[in-house]
């Protein structure tokens, strides 16, 4: 029988619909059912592109003994992690301040007040089930000294950012020494063999490299430049990059980029699209183009719905298998790649009893195709042009394979991380494809997941629910943006106005100058939250920080750039000391020191002048255009053409314009460099 998750929306949450558990959806029905008969509730949160979520279901909730003591015993409740971030968030912060390892399932224990006392991960059925006797006993001998460990931890959940991490406002200005300060703790941590961060596992962490590569074209340091091409060159070589279909995985296992954990989020390959195609910009290597035109093939072949929206994720495993939908045996590559195996046996390491676990390969790139062509006398044209029909055939035959999981959900705030990617993108390569995917993502989310003024989180079955968090309002401002600049379209500026007013007034706590992650209004949690530190993605605060930075550049209104202004200073100290958790907010930080030149490009020709400006200066502009005089945004407002029509570049900074040009290159001789 199925159980109350079955009217659920989210594929996470279906997935366990048939399990003997009784659980609850996240709501007023558990919560309520908890105090009435005074049980300790269960939340147990995951998401379906995870691994080992799918191992604990297995093992323990589908299990008739194990489902019996958790029904008796406990309220369960199930929470899809990507649905609800807000409760992830509040119940990880206990659990690590349990003293305990954070990660995904994530299993808490509470009073029937909401409050927790106990927690974990992942557990084998033997030790779950000891641990569920155990808490039950527990609840019904010492209930009193539950509930005081408790609201000690409801005192922690509760306790302010500000206090907890000592932050307070910096009066010093900020300079060049700063930024200084950064890179040179930043790069100390660079992985000078393998790329990335000196990390095992390995994250992308798209933030670290953004920075890092707009601080390198600033101050013009070209080893710089060199360690973030590094990086993504051995990103793009590695497991953790589908080699046949584009794309990458979340994070690699090992420090060489080279197994994956499978599965493939939106938000990372939004992010990293938008830093290849920079990549690709700033150098021009080919090898960039190629991983920027083939994850937008995948995107595009796997994730896009009809209506314009881009799923969630795809799963890890496929017929049960974590990676059996991406690896092969090397007899099977014998037998569809026949001559050529040599040469392709080189560039992907392949080993016939396997290079990975179970005797299959996972194609793993570690010699340039240059290298590889040399050595069997072909040119590197001849290489690539035999590799595009293998990389064909491969994936023809890996498409007959039973396909990994996918999480099809479409999420606001994901949505707006691949849309920015795609704008950066279509900067990069000029491919007009890309954005009209982000125009019409955007176009998608204002007319699908806007309801009565409200941004909603998620949308599936044609119906959006769960209004949406900072991390959506913040993500989408950042696309509206990014795309107001490319397609001159006044209504996404209004959009992402309309945006940050809602959140200013919805989100915004005057008395510690951030944002709350969750609406306080929305609904009552044990917890309001806010999210600081940029991790896998950038912090909702950093991204609307910087958001307010912009805006405030295209509007002339005052207001943003001082809360801006302020969220940065107050961050400042926590920046120098920790960069490597805070490159979007070092970002913001490089946009102060060297100020964001606004450009207004006014007149015949407009359009164009844009594109090229944009992709001869990848960083720090805000850029407007129009092939008319107009007054749609202040920051075009006042700005004529020359006297026949044709576009003249204004680069202006604090509202005080440079001469007006006619030519690219003029108008980027007036943007300041980092002395």
């Amino acid at each position: 029988m199925p159980n109350r998750l079955s009217s659920s929306q989210s594929p996470y949450l279906l997935q366990h619909a048939h399990n003997p558990v009784d659980w609850f959806p996240w709501g007023p029905e558990a919560l309520q059912k908890a105090e009435k008969e005074n049980k300790p509730i269960l939340v147990s949160i995951g998401y379906s592109a995870c691994h080992w979520c799918h191992v604990m279901e297995r093992e323990s909730f589908e299990d008739e003994l194990t489902a019996e003591l958790m029904n008796e015993h406990f309220v369960c409740i199930k929470i899809d992690r990507e649905e609800r971030p807000d409760l992830d968030n509040i119940y990880m912060d206990a659990v690590q301040a349990m003293g305990l390892q954070g990660g995904w399932p994530l299993n808490v224990f509470l009073m029937p007040n909401q409050k927790p006392f106990y927690g974990g991960t992942y557990f084998k059925n033997e030790q779950w089930t000891r641990l569920l006797a155990n808490i039950a006993d527990a609840f019904k001998k010492h209930e009193d000294q539950l509930a005081e460990s408790a609201e000690g931890f409801g005192r922690s959940l509760n306790r302010s950012e500000i206090e907890k991490y000592g932050i307070k406002e910096s009066e010093e200005d900020f300079s060049a020494d700063d930024l200084s300060e950064v890179i040179t703790k930043l790069s100390a941590q660079f992985d000078k063999e393998w790329g990335g961060m000196n990390r095992i596992p390995k994250f992308p962490m798209p933030a670290i490299w953004d920075f890092t590569l707009d601080y390198a074209i600033t101050s013009k340091r070209d080893e710089l430049k060199a360690a973030v091409f590094f990086t993504l060159k051995k990103m793009g070589m590695g497991g953790i990059y589908d080699q046949l279909r584009g794309g990458f995985a979340r994070y690699s296992v090992d420090g060489e980029w080279f197994a994956p954990h499978f599965e493939k989020m939106l938000y990372d390959n939004g992010q990293l699209l938008k830093l290849f195609a920079k990549a690709y910009q700033v150098s021009g290597d080919s090898f960039f183009l190629e991983k920027v035109t083939e994850t937008v093939n995948w995107l595009e072949a796997e994730m896009l719905t009809s209506e314009g929206g881009f799923e969630a994720a795809q799963d890890a495993d496929s017929d049960g298998v974590e990676g059996k939908f991406y690896t092969w045996r090397y007899s099977e590559l014998e037998k569809l790649v026949g001559d050529e195996m040599p040469w392709i046996r080189k560039l992907y390491n392949l080993k016939i009893h396997g290079n990975w676990e179970d005797g299959v390969n996972i194609l793993f790139q570690t010699s340039s195709y240059r290298e590889v062509a040399e050595e069997f006398n072909m040119s590197e044209a001849e290489l690539l042009e035999k590799l595009k029909a293998i990389k064909t055939a491969l994936l023809e035959s890996r498409n007959q394979r039973i396909f990994p999981g996918k999480d099809d959900k479409i999420l606001a705030g994901w949505n707006g991380l691949m849309s920015t990617g795609l704008v950066q993108a279509y900067i990069g390569t000029g491919d007009k494809r890309m954005l009209d995917l982000a125009l019409n993502n955007l176009k998608f989310i204002q007319e699908k997941l806007m309801v009565d003024g409200v941004l909603f989180r998620s949308y599936k079955n044609g119906k959006a629910y769960t209004p949406g968090f900072l991390e959506d309002y913040a993500a989408v401002i950042e696309a509206a943006l990014k795309a107001f600049e490319l397609s001159g379209k006044s209504n996404l500026l209004d959009f992402a106005r309309t945006l940050t007013d809602f959140s200013l007034e919805n989100f915004y706590d005057e008395k510690e100058g951030f944002f709350y992650f969750n609406n306080p209004k929305a609904e009552k949690l044990i917890a309001n939250k806010k999210e600081l530190f940029d991790n896998v993605i950038p912090a909702s605060n950093s991204i609307m920080a910087r958001n307010l930075h912009r805006l405030a550049l295209y509007t002339y209104e005052e207001n943003y750039s001082e809360i801006a202004n302020s969220m940065l200073r107050k961050m400042k100290e926590l920046i120098l000391k920790e960069p490597g958790f805070l490159c979007n907010w070092a970002s913001l930080l490089l946009e102060t020191v060297v100020p964001t030149a606004e450009i207004g490009i006014v007149g015949k020709g407009a359009e164009s002048l844009a594109l090229d400006l944009l992709q001869k200066q990848p960083s720090n502009i805000a850029l407007a255009w129009s092939e008319k005089s107009t007054e749609t945004a202040p920051i075009l407002a006042g700005k004529t053409p020359d006297s026949t029509g044709n576009a003249l570049i204004y680069v202006c900074f604090d509202h005080a314009c440079r001469r007006p040009v006619s030519h690219v290159d003029e108008a980027l001789s007036q943007i300041p460099y980092l002395n």
